[in-house]
């Protein structure tokens, strides 16, 4: 039961509110009115009764500055290292645009506010948004309040959840041509940036991601049985990559000089791996005379050769290290002559001379 206590000072009277509740921690409160003190008591003690009451003021101890914070020390190193740059990035968009507010102040109808301006803003390379790169924003933010509900204990709910995901446009599917192929290695091999041939040649030939050629090191590289392996991909599997042709001929002769003080195939500064020379990429897209291409599509295109050249769907999901074929489905009607040549070879075993 609620005990409403009046308090009688200098400086006027108060009604001081006490709730005891078997097995909670004392409630207090104190209000200028009794009638206040009296309606505070009884929504409190229903709050208590039904278990919402001490969650709602865990979520407002903390703000989303705090929640930001705390997820990028804690759990932003148990996600793939190339996540990290853009994890960081919508994070702090969060927290420089709703950061001083209370975590109970975060609703649905706050975030589809937040959600408006972002569709309505530019990415980091003044771009306008579109329907994916909102709803990676709301994802990240929505993860840091999924641990804070479930592990942290500072929420009861989180909000993300009742509130809807942008339409995302179709899939993009663009690979290279025959005859820009060429055009295109031929640029970069002219390129001044020495990199750059040999990091698109091993795009090309593997449909490694960008982030996961910058960062090889050479203990990941087997060249007796042809292989790499990546120990830190985007899906947190380790995932091995056949390696061959002129990939492999061009690394072999690249680690022929090599820091050995660094381990890394791409070299950088301060013991690190080199970053991807856009500017470099650029020109030469421009040189070869190729539109409408990104460097991520060089893996759409290693995709389209593998299923033109008679690979399964599941072989291209391992190599590419998707967990389902969805995403490399797209690649399907590339590989309608090899599936062809699998019914008429049916055909043929099932009813001989008469097919």
């Amino acid at each position: 039961m609620a005990a409403i206590t009046k308090i009688t000072r200098k400086k006027g009277i108060t009604y001081k509110v006490r709730i005891r509740k078997p097995n909670s921690p004392t409630v207090t409160k104190t209000f200028s009115s009794k009638n206040f003190a009296k309606k505070w008591a009884r929504k409190t003690e229903l709050e208590i009764e039904e278990g919402t009451y001490f969650d709602k003021q865990e979520a407002a101890r903390h703000t989303v500055a705090d929640l930001v914070e705390r997820y990028l020390k804690e759990e932003l190193k148990k996600l793939s290292e190339s996540d990290w740059p853009s994890r960081k990035r919508q994070l702090n968009w969060w927290k420089d645009e709703i950061g001083k507010l209370t975590l109970n102040k975060v609703t649905p109808a706050l975030i589809v506010e937040q959600k408006n301006k972002l569709k309505q803003g530019t990415t980091y390379r003044h771009k306008p948004r579109n329907g994916s790169t909102v709803n990676r924003y709301l994802a990240a933010l929505s993860a840091a309040f999924g641990i804070a509900t479930t592990e942290w204990q500072w929420l009861s709910e989180n909000p993300f959840q009742r509130v809807r995901r942008e339409k995302e446009p179709d899939g993009r599917i663009r690979f290279l041509k025959p005859n820009e192929r060429p055009a295109l290695l031929d640029a970069c091999k002219d390129s001044r940036n020495r990199n750059l041939y040999l990091i698109t040649v091993i795009a090309l030939s593997t449909g490694m991601r960008q982030t996961e050629i910058l960062s090889l090191t050479w203990e990941q590289i087997d060249f007796d049985k042809g292989r790499i392996t990546l120990y830190k991909t985007k899906n947190g599997e380790i995932r091995v990559v056949p390696l061959a042709g002129l990939a492999k001929t061009e690394l072999k002769e690249h680690g022929k000089i090599r820091n050995l003080k660094n381990p890394y195939v791409f070299v950088g500064r301060h013991q690190s791996y080199a970053q991807f020379p856009r500017g470099a990429w650029e020109s030469a897209l421009i040189r070869a005379e190729i539109t409408d291409f990104k460097f991520h599509d060089c893996r759409h295109s290693a995709a389209s050769e593998l299923a033109m050249n008679g690979a399964r769907l599941h072989e291209i999901a391992a190599i590419l290290g998707h967990k389902t074929l969805a995403m490399v489905q797209r690649y399907a009607h590339l590989s309608e002559q090899h599936t062809l040549s699998v019914v008429e070879r049916m055909n043929k075993a099932v009813f001989g001379d008469q097919a």
